[in-house]
């Protein structure tokens, strides 16, 4: 086929060794040689040689980490927005987590997998990702979920404080609500992104206090 004529450059940020492995496995197959697979042990190595490449795709293999997780989301934004030719993808640690950065993140993802999920799925639904990206980058393919966020102006500013570490009654104070509205919202929130603590409602706080300030701020200030 013509897509396999095309050698397509593929960075790939893993911290995992067992999980790059695995990876490097993969792409050695004979059906999978078309793509020249670049493996970084964290986005600034990736930063460094970022613009010496025709990049096809960056895949984003989060880690454990909070702030290794802010630092791919940051720059994958910045890539989207600067680069959209280059198809990016996102590996999670979790059901959770794919959903919660499939709502949340403004930019439109060519594909967002549960790293955790079997292995052969998760490799089928990754290399078709790849292997029906256009080589010339013309077209996107953007999930409804992660275009589509759910969260009304004051829910994203309620999560945001929480990221900042405000109470409930401070929050309260900032947006010029009673506590029985902001609780509401609360638990609004919780309800459309699926999580079930407070936990997890701070994980998708993390995520939108560490995206970009054009981005991040857009909510407080639509309530404030």
């Amino acid at each position: 086929m013509e897509k396999n004529s095309t050698t397509r450059h593929v960075a790939i940020v893993e911290k995992c060794v067992m999980t790059e492995m695995a990876w490097r496995y993969i792409f050695s197959r004979k059906d999978n040689r078309q793509y020249h697979i670049h493996f970084f042990k964290s986005v600034s190595q990736l930063r460094e040689v970022e613009k010496s490449f025709p990049w096809s795709a960056i895949i984003f293999s989060l880690s454990g980490s909070r702030s290794s997780r802010a630092e791919s989301l940051l720059f994958l934004h910045e890539i989207a927005r600067r680069r959209p030719e280059v198809q990016t993808i996102i590996l999670a640690n979790s059901e959770s987590e794919m959903h919660l950065i499939g709502h949340l993140m403004p930019a439109c993802l060519h594909g967002i997998l549960n790293k955790c999920a079997p292995r052969r799925g998760l490799q089928e639904r990754l290399l078709h990702l790849l292997d029906n990206h256009p080589v010339t980058g013309s077209e996107r393919f953007c999930d409804r979920e992660a275009c589509n966020d759910p969260l009304s102006p004051t829910e994203h500013a309620i999560l945001r404080y929480m990221s900042w570490g405000y109470s409930l009654s401070e929050i309260a104070i900032q947006l010029n609500r009673n506590i029985k509205t902001i609780r509401a919202h609360k638990f609004n929130a919780m309800t459309k992104l699926g999580v079930r603590s407070d936990i997890g409602l701070l994980n998708a706080a993390d995520i939108l206090l560490h995206l970009p300030v054009s981005a991040t701020t857009c909510a407080v200030m639509q309530v404030a």
